[in-house]
């Protein structure tokens, strides 16, 4: 059985992280399977959502100690350039929404892979933890570029040095995560999210994904040529016209992602 499974249907493209017995720890092999896969969802036109999550009680524990402790593990360098990087700028550039399903505790990397989604949704079971600290190691994959600005700095840096367990329900008061919902309604909710997104007006999804990665950087006067920029361009896409019609038509649009 593949550790990273993978299913289109009803335009999103299902990715699972399947190592439920080892927590969906992450292998090297594993992490390049998850980056083909972000691949195809990527081009393929006929997924125009993603949906991310683990098999089992976990969603992923981050990654595989044993690996890296093996005699012929890669060095750190390799692992964080070749394995988890790509990974994070697949998911931040891949130009659809990417939902987070966290379905079980999320730790380390694990952790901030959920994090750098679109949104997250999480069961009230579900938890989150930078466990770096407690090896001696730094939040990686992103984690210190995405704490600080989801959750404030005094919160980040606690969450960080200290190795705190956030609970679902406090990672959603703290900004975290979108939505922690009841674990018997965690299906039905998070892959609803996922299908209205599936039928939204992808373009202006991207459009809109691409300007919240540069907001934070730019100077307001960027930020809003930027906007200039990416609203010329949804204007001009076939799901506007659609939209502006159904409108004037008081029907729901018909989007095709176009």
């Amino acid at each position: 059985m593949s550790s990273i499974l993978f299913e289109i249907k009803d335009q999103v493209g299902f990715i699972t992280l399947n190592r439920p017995e080892k927590l969906n720890s992450f292998t090297r092999e594993m992490a390049f399977l998850l980056q083909n896969r972000l691949d195809e969802c990527a081009s393929l036109h006929e997924v125009r959502a993603v949906y991310l999550t683990g098999a089992g009680k976990a969603f992923s524990a981050g990654q595989d100690l044993a690996e890296i402790v093996a005699p012929d593990a890669p060095g750190m360098d390799k692992i964080l350039s070749e394995q988890y990087n790509p990974i994070i700028t697949r998911i931040r550039n891949l130009p659809k929404p990417v939902v987070a399903a966290v379905n079980g505790v999320a730790a380390g990397a694990g952790a901030n892979i959920a994090l750098s989604c679109d949104l997250v949704v999480a069961t009230r079971s579900a938890s989150f933890i930078q466990a770096f600290s407690k090896i001696g190691l730094i939040p990686d994959s992103g984690g210190t570029w995405f704490l600080p600005r989801l959750v404030g700095w005094q919160k980040a840096m606690g969450i960080a040095m200290l190795g705190d367990k956030i609970s679902a329900e406090e990672a959603e008061k703290i900004g975290m995560v979108y939505k922690s919902v009841e674990d018997e309604k965690f299906l039905e909710i998070s892959r609803g999210i996922v299908l209205t997104l599936s039928r939204a007006a992808t373009k202006a999804l991207a459009y809109t994904k691409h300007a919240f990665n540069y907001s934070s950087a730019n100077s307001l006067e960027a930020q809003l040529l930027l906007e200039d920029e990416l609203q010329q361009k949804a204007s001009l896409t076939k799901d506007y016209a659609e939209g502006v019609k159904a409108f004037l038509e008081k029907r729901p649009p018909a989007y095709k992602g176009e």
